[in-house]
């Protein structure tokens, strides 16, 4: 690693940034200097704590950033994930650190919601199994179903599942959602039922997750929890992979317990050529695109730089996950 490249003030992981672009130029404009490396897992140990040393900020994309990591940067003042997600961060020590860890709330939220009815249409219209079909010389009429008149189960009523909820009202389904702060304003706004986790999930003709990634949601999606759904339901999973037991949902479509399902997000990134969830009929995977929109990239960009700009000229960080940092550095 060269000289030049283990001096900068802002490290930038994600990879849908690059040097030049407009974030690029936001933070320069700022007078701060940028550093753009998307896979520092790849460097060694030495390179590594090298790239870390001098960072005094970091946008980061889906790549880990460990204790290890967060203590190779001592002037670190602010992370920002672009995106919601932050598993990927270890919070606990970069509230040890007195680091506030920040998300781009909002930025993708449509994208994602969006990206949702694309995988549920293409799940219960049978969309991959026509196009394959047809590609290989064969003219079937496949029949699917209709989203209009189904009951959609929202597992996490948050910022994406609302906006969910509300594409949902425009397909004529009926909405049921499980959310452990039920905001009851926005549901009684938008006639959604409220349920509890297991009966929505008996319930539902749909099954949509927008729920964080923590020990109380791994593998909340277990063979248990599927064996509630009706045999014809069909499972989304935009949230985090951990969520759901891969596995079992694998058996459960191939039994037919449930009727397919719909995945974007997996416990292993980049998900393997062999896995079975790429090799089973009814079950249809995209690559992690769910928020990559134009618009939902632009957006979170522009708000992550907004943070670091704010937070490295003495300002308060906004969208802060872990506001306990303060009580570190107190």
């Amino acid at each position: 690693m060269s000289e030049n490249t283990m001096s900068h003030d802002v490290l930038i992981t994600t990879a849908f940034l690059n040097p030049g672009d407009e974030v690029d130029m936001l933070l320069r404009g700022a007078g701060l200097t940028t550093h753009h490396e998307p896979n520092p897992a790849a460097l060694s140990e030495t390179d590594r704590r090298a790239l870390l040393a001098p960072t005094r900020a970091i946008i980061a994309g889906t790549q880990p950033l460990t204790a290890s990591d967060l203590a190779s940067a001592p002037n670190l003042q602010i992370v920002v994930r672009t995106g919601v997600g932050y598993d990927s961060v270890d919070v606990a020590a970069a509230s040890a650190q007195g680091v506030p860890v920040c998300i781009t709330a909002g930025a993708n939220r449509q994208a994602v919601a969006e990206h949702v009815f694309a995988l549920m249409l293409g799940v219960a219209r049978r969309v991959p199994e026509n196009i394959a079909n047809l590609a290989a010389g064969s003219w079937q009429q496949i029949t699917g179903r209709e989203l209009r008149g189904a009951t959609l189960g929202v597992l996490g009523l948050g910022s994406i599942g609302k906006a969910v909820a509300t594409i949902a009202a425009g397909f004529g389904m009926k909405v049921i959602a499980y959310d452990p702060y039920f905001d009851e304003a926005f549901a009684a706004a938008n006639n959604i039922a409220r349920a509890e986790l297991d009966d929505v999930l008996a319930q539902a003709d749909f099954v949509t997750l927008h729920l964080f990634l923590d020990d109380s949601t791994r593998n909340l999606i277990n063979a248990e929890r599927l064996r509630l759904m009706k045999n014809d339901a069909i499972l989304v999973n935009t949230a985090r992979g951990g969520i759901v037991d891969e596995a079992a949902v694998v058996d459960a479509v191939r039994a037919g317990e449930i009727g397919g399902a719909a995945l974007d997000v997996f416990e292993q990134e980049p998900l393997p050529a062999d896995s079975p969830l790429l090799h089973t009929p009814g079950i249809l995977a995209t690559t992690h695109v769910a928020g990559a929109t134009r618009e939902a990239r632009g957006e979170s960009g522009r708000m992550a730089a907004a943070n670091v700009i704010t937070v490295l000229a003495g300002g308060a960080a906004q969208f802060v996950v872990n506001p306990a940092h303060q009580e570190a550095v107190a």
